[in-house]
């Protein structure tokens, strides 16, 4: 059994909202998720800001269960000011406060499949449109 210290999770970031809707694809997204790889490894959501659970209080829960590893997966479209900087300031002092070693992954915006599914929708739409 490895260390406790090696124990990884994955959180997956998102932006944040005060709007109850907002967030509601997020937590399904999340739910969905946990359901297709079950136990086999340990998936969070986490806000940036304006809304529960921030990244802080998920790094402090996950340090406290023993996870030395976390990796941060956002929900993004791009990188912009926020992961560029915010993100990674705010990364490297909870990686200092909980001892735990954490790693930006790039924004799931970038990913090739992510860019096909919206240019599949968009075209879609753009067909509806002609044949309507």
């Amino acid at each position: 059994m490895p260390s406790p210290n090696l124990r990884q999770a994955t959180v997956l970031l998102a932006h944040g909202s005060s709007d109850a809707n907002w967030l509601k694809p997020f937590e399904q997204l999340t739910s969905s998720i946990r359901q297709s790889v079950g136990a086999t490894a340990r998936i969070e959501l986490a806000y940036m800001e304006l809304a529960e659970p921030s990244l802080e209080s998920v790094t402090a829960q996950l340090s406290d269960e023993g996870y030395g590893v976390i990796e941060v997966l956002p929900l993004f479209f791009a990188a912009g000011r926020h992961l560029r900087k915010d993100v990674p300031m705010q990364l490297d002092a909870l990686s200092k406060e909980h001892m735990v070693r954490m790693t930006l992954k790039q924004p799931v915006g970038l990913e090739p499949e992510v860019a096909g599914a919206i240019s599949n929708v968009v075209l879609r739409s753009l067909q509806e449109n002609s044949e309507g």
